[in-house]
């Protein structure tokens, strides 16, 4: 273990004392009492104890918050452990992540996903919704024509720089949110783009977090898309050993695989079962895969398809956009989640619920303002999912997506100043930092380190 990722303290008699180093959370003391002494932490983690800074160090059992310390001649040592375990999908929440977004200058000269037009950026060519908070990024990317309320230039951000990706994975750490899921698409990989995978790779190694790669079949010909998509993570594995990467997520003794994208209209159950075939069953390139998919996978009476969807380890039902009403607010739809969970158990499937925060893409799809938004009600509507998903007992969640801004589910930084030129969604208010909070409370909830609540239990 790496003292980059930990904070320790030691203590000796009543004396005690803090090294140094970087990490997100950090361990208080009060003044001892009555031959005690009470530590706090204020971050995700496993308190260690070791009788010497070099350890050997071991998890303090059952170790509350804070915790009351007995005082002795002997020195202690004690250090909030915040590496994210890689062993299980259990008690995982991990994040979607697009790392998209280009900007001219990041080694390229086009913008991708955030104008439709490659050469410019500009009121009318704007296919994205929010505006990114970008007050912390070691590295910022102009857009010309864009200005704040004070006539200060706006900026943006690209993943193809690692500063970008560094800074995402560092509030990852601070928030306590366990890693990504790393969108891959199956339509560009022919020439097996690697810059921020590579990026992500690194960051979470940094900072302890885990990640898994998930392939959105989204927009691959069916005549190509399965050697496409099996030819890709072959040369991953081959050329960039993948899944060896002690911060690649595994389950059940398998590197981890989402592959999105099954909806049967969209390929036939022929293609479908080669799929599964080829990453349940091959020897050197198998997986534990994760499907992802229609949120109505379970009662959909296309020819076939109930096989489909009860072939799969794990099964994650996309379920942005779906949302019924109470009284004149919209919510995410959970409600059939019960006999989801009820199916999947009766096939041995564990379960993987999509939580996402709300939702919007008028720029994208050139829609008038307002016409596409499903309202965050200030963070109450993503919280009634992470509740809904503890109620009936789950401990794991995809969150849909820490940085998706052109269809509004980012839960990362974004402004409520957004530049004056052009429609922007906002959190309303709401500090910005406030989704990456609420995604870290709920990510609690659900491993069962806290209560959990029918009402949002932190304040802005």
């Amino acid at each position: 273990m790496t003292m980059r990722l930990l904070r320790p303290i030691f203590l000796l008699g009543s004396l005690l004392a803090l090294v140094p180093c970087r990490s997100a959370a950090r361990l208080t003391n009060s003044p001892p009492a009555n031959g005690r002494l009470s530590i706090g932490w204020n971050g995700r983690g496993t308190l260690e104890r070791a009788d010497r800074l070099a350890g050997p160090w071991s998890p303090v059992a059952a170790s509350p918050n804070p915790m009351q310390i007995l005082l002795t001649n002997t020195t202690q040592f004690l250090r909030l452990n915040q590496t994210v375990d890689t062993t299980s999908l259990r008690k995982k929440v991990l994040c979607g992540y697009q790392g998209w977004f280009r900007c001219p200058g990041d080694g390229g000269s086009q913008w991708i996903h955030w104008s439709r037009s490659s050469s410019t950026i500009a009121t009318n060519t704007l296919t994205f919704e929010m505006w990114p908070d970008m007050g912390e990024y070691a590295h910022r990317y102009r857009a010309p024509g864009f200005s704040h309320s004070d006539g200060a230039p706006a900026y943006l951000f690209s993943p193809r720089d690692p500063q970008t990706v560094d800074r995402h994975f560092d509030w990852m750490l601070e928030y306590g949110i366990d890693g990504v899921w790393l969108s891959r698409f199956v339509v560009g990989v022919a020439g097996h783009p690697t810059n921020v995978l590579q990026n992500v790779r690194a960051a979470a190694s940094r900072t302890g977090r885990t990640f898994a790669l998930m392939y959105d079949m989204t927009g691959q010909s069916t005549n190509t898309l399965l050697a496409q998509m099996t030819g890709d993570w072959r040369w991953l594995e081959d050329n960039l050993q993948l899944t060896k990467d002690p911060r690649y997520l595994h389950h059940n003794g398998k590197p981890v695989l989402m592959v999105w994208g099954f909806f049967s209209e969209r390929f036939s159950t022929n293609l479908a079962h080669q799929i599964i075939d080829f990453f349940q069953t091959n020897s050197t390139y198998g997986a534990t895969l994760v499907g992802g998919g229609e949120w109505w996978w379970r009662t959909d009476a296309a020819p076939g398809w109930a096989g489909v969807f009860r072939r799969f380890p794990v099964y994650s039902p996309w379920n942005v956009g779906n949302v019924s009403l109470s009284g004149t607010n919209k919510y995410a739809s959970i409600a059939y989640w019960r006999d989801d969970l009820a199916a999947a158990k009766a096939m041995n499937m564990l379960y993987l619920p999509v939580i996402y925060p709300g939702f919007s893409w008028d720029n994208l799809q050139r829609l008038a303002p307002g016409t596409s938004k499903i309202s965050r009600l200030g963070g109450d509507f993503l919280w009634k999912q992470f509740n809904g998903a503890r109620t009936l007992g789950l401990d794991s969640a995809f969150v849909a997506m820490f940085d998706e801004v052109d269809e509004g589910t980012a839960i990362f930084k974004v402004t409520n100043t957004p530049p004056t030129q052009g429609y922007f969604v906002t959190y309303e208010g709401k500090p910005a930092d406030w989704y990456l909070r609420l995604t870290a409370e709920g990510t609690r909830v659900l491993a069962g380190e806290r209560p959990n609540t029918s009402t949002i239990p932190i304040t802005p």
